[in-house]
């Protein structure tokens, strides 16, 4: 998709009039795991009668004339706050199923047993309870759990530290749950959307339209090589270890019930420590492509040591009339 010059913003939808023709500033915050897609809004109500009554879900797209428009999802306005002289209303929207009155009970703090299920099975019994229609990566889909337990703890964090357990990552986009493995949310979820690349320009100087800035970020908690599971042999009585890869090791604490679960939370944890040894954070000009889960690919106008493929973790695209449109990227690099 090429970049244009006039960005666009538009709202579809429950209040979608008043949005699209008060709107001042934007900012819509797209991220993996426990933390909420989030948009925020900053309206001009100067001359409205009262304060505006907002409900129902909200549709984001943002792009530019040029290229067209990106469809971002849909939200529940979640907070109204007022503010006088001058007359501004600032709006706070979540993605489903973040909603402030939570009706099916996602964020309930619940204690539960399973087993023995597939990994696969067990998402689709949790998120079909909330009314998603799940979608599961067919390397993680038949992965065997022999027990495990959800201990005092929402729904939202144990799916979490499920997915985390077997280095996957879980995803709310719109009516679907998905999960998969790094950089491969959108896939499934049907938005087949190419790696986005990024370039620098020769004449890379702030206050440039197309001005980009970065830091990269590198872990020493992360220098490992291998990792290390143990699992309870029953029939001998004894406590064994499964490793993966080579030293130094990562240890893990849990203990598994058998060594073919051992074996898929070692190699997950493996693929995770691969992703996250490294963390790149860019400030570049506003790309609609740009999602936390997508991959991002740095070209030979980056230095060497940045060049390749990352995994987006987080992305905040912010529309303001002062900085024009612009994107904050997050992201870890791939161990493949």
């Amino acid at each position: 998709m090429a970049q244009g010059f006039t960005p666009i913003v538009e709202f579809y939808g429950a209040n979608a009039a008043l949005l699209n023709q008060r709107l001042m500033h934007w900012s819509h915050t797209d991220a993996a795991g426990l933390e909420s897609d989030r948009l925020e809004l900053t309206l001009n109500i100067e001359g409205l009668e009262g304060l505006p009554s907002l409900s129902g879900k909200i549709g984001l797209r943002v792009g530019y004339q040029e290229s067209g428009l990106v469809e971002k999802g849909e939200f529940v306005i979640t907070q109204r706050t007022p503010v006088l002289f001058p007359m501004r209303l600032l709006i706070v929207a979540t993605a489903a199923p973040f909603s402030a009155s939570d009706a099916s009970g996602y964020r309930q703090r619940r204690s539960a047993s399973y087993g023995p299920i597939t990994l696969g099975a067990l998402f689709r019994q949790m998120v079909s309870r909330h009314g998603y229609s799940p979608r599961v990566a067919p390397a993680l889909e038949g992965i065997a759990i022999a027990h495990i337990d959800q201990s005092n703890e929402s729904d939202m964090a144990f799916i979490t530290r499920l997915a985390k357990r077997y280095g996957a990552v879980t995803k709310p986009i719109n009516e679907l749950y998905v999960l998969a493995e790094a950089g491969q949310v959108k896939s499934l979820s049907g938005q087949q959307l190419p790696d986005v690349t990024l370039s620098v320009t020769e004449d890379n100087r702030p206050g440039d339209q197309a001005f980009i800035t970065a830091k990269l970020d590198e872990t020493s908690r992360a220098k490992y090589q291998g990792s290390r599971v143990t699992w309870w042999d029953a029939a001998a009585g004894k406590q064994r270890v499964v490793q993966v890869g080579v030293a130094p090791f990562k240890t893990l604490r849990q203990r598994c019930q058998n060594e073919a679960e051992a074996r898929a939370v070692a190699e997950g944890e493996l693929r995770r420590v691969g992703r996250e040894d490294l963390k790149l954070q860019i400030d570049c000009p506003g790309n609609p492509l740009l999602s936390a889960e997508g991959l991002l690919l740095l070209d030979d106008t980056w230095p060497s040591y940045m060049q390749g493929r990352w995994s987006i973790t987080k992305v905040t695209h912010v529309g303001d009339p002062v900085t024009g449109y612009r994107s904050s990227v997050t992201a870890g690099g791939l161990s493949a």
